[in-house]
């Protein structure tokens, strides 16, 4: 190995101990700013409860503290965000998981007062443990808890939380993922016992009814919602945002091809979108329809599953996968087409404006 080659191979790797560095420094240190807000939050509550008109003392708490803060420390604490940290307090502290963390916090501190001086520095240890505990359970940044408060339903809230955590959503990520509705989407596929996994666990993918979503939000193709585009303008779309197309489509989707030609009797057919799904083991095939379903769609993408599970697959992959995305549809349609016990070919419309949830909920059921 010739030394420029050991020079750079060395400088790679002292740049991703840098960087690798600094990512944990900052998460450290955002971690530890969260927990600052939660144990304020706590601190505003309990001398909240001291008063006897809780709702005006507790006005009064804030405006006061309001105006020390911002006196000590400048910008940053006005009424309305003491409010905010507050609500995250009041909102997180009922966590299950924190409960916990925070029972064993108090245990700790009895301890600390009940023994002679001699335990000390034995408890004291015990509860930065804790402490490191509780500043360990905040992933988010604040802005993602500021975002994630605005969502009433518990359920929800967890589910877009975890989604978050498990996949590294930027703030506007989530943003797009909620006001898309991502959670409604899937938890209207789902009986009680699968929406509770989906706010225990956030979207698990063991089967592919679990990758599907009907209808896929394409709002960021910047496409009218009448259909005055060709299937080619909408392939094309997709394309140049590949990236927002993968995060719609869902965890584990590789890129493979598009207008993927396979041939057979001296004939020629092309597949639109051609990707991999990692979690499943299995190809995706992706058709584009503008307008209504037809029954012909639907066995064009039989005939395209067919051939990629008898001559594209692998012995140890799982079966082909085919989604025909259209702009409307008949149920029944889909039902009678397709095989009763059908678990490979779907139907899904796309909507390319973001519509209200109130009206993503009727276009569903």
């Amino acid at each position: 190995m010739s030394k420029d080659l050991q020079n750079k191979i060395l400088f790679q790797q002292v740049v991703e101990l840098l960087q690798n560095a600094r990512q944990q420094v900052l998460r450290a240190v955002n971690s530890t700013m969260v927990y600052t807000y939660f144990e304020i939050g706590r601190m505003i509550v309990e001398e909240e409860q001291n008063g006897k008109d809780r709702a005006e003392y507790g006005k009064q708490i804030l405006k006061g503290l309001s105006e020390q803060l911002t006196k000590e420390f400048g910008k940053g604490f006005s009424v309305a965000v003491l409010e905010r940290i507050r609500k995250f307090y009041l909102i997180y502290s009922k966590s299950a998981t924190l409960l916990r963390i925070l029972e064993i916090k108090n245990s700790a501190t009895v301890m600390r007062n009940s023994q002679i001086d001699k335990t000390q520095s034995l408890t004291d240890e015990f509860e930065l443990q804790k402490t490191q505990s509780l500043i360990s359970f905040f992933k988010l940044t604040w802005s993602h808890y500021s975002f994630l408060m605005r969502i009433d339903d518990e359920k929800e809230r967890r589910f877009y939380e975890i989604e978050s955590e498990k996949y590294n959503w930027s703030v506007r990520e989530l943003k797009r993922q909620y006001d898309s509705a991502l959670y409604t989407r899937l938890a209207l596929s789902r009986d009680k016992e699968g929406i509770l996994k989906l706010s225990e666990e956030g979207q698990i993918i063991e089967k592919p009814k679990d990758i599907i979503k009907d209808p896929y939000i394409l709002e960021f193709l910047g496409l009218p919602e009448l259909h005055q585009y060709s299937e080619t303008e909408l392939e094309a779309e997709i394309i140049n945002k590949l990236e927002h197309f993968l995060l719609e489509l869902g965890h584990g989707f590789t890129f493979v091809a598009r207008q993927e030609r396979i041939t057979f009797d001296d004939k020629h057919f092309r597949i639109d979108l051609v990707f991999y799904n990692r979690i499943l083991k299995s190809f995706v095939l992706i058709d584009l329809k503008i307008g209504e379903l037809k029954h012909q769609d639907l066995g064009q993408m039989q005939m395209y599953v067919n051939y990629y599970d008898r001559e594209m697959r692998l012995e140890d992959e799982n079966k082909t996968i085919g989604i025909v995305l259209c702009q409307n549809k008949s149920d029944l349609v889909v039902e009678y087409t397709l095989p009763e016990n059908n678990e490979q070919i779907f139907a899904s419309k796309y909507k390319t404006v973001l519509p209200s949830k109130e009206d993503l909920i009727k276009l569903i059921s």
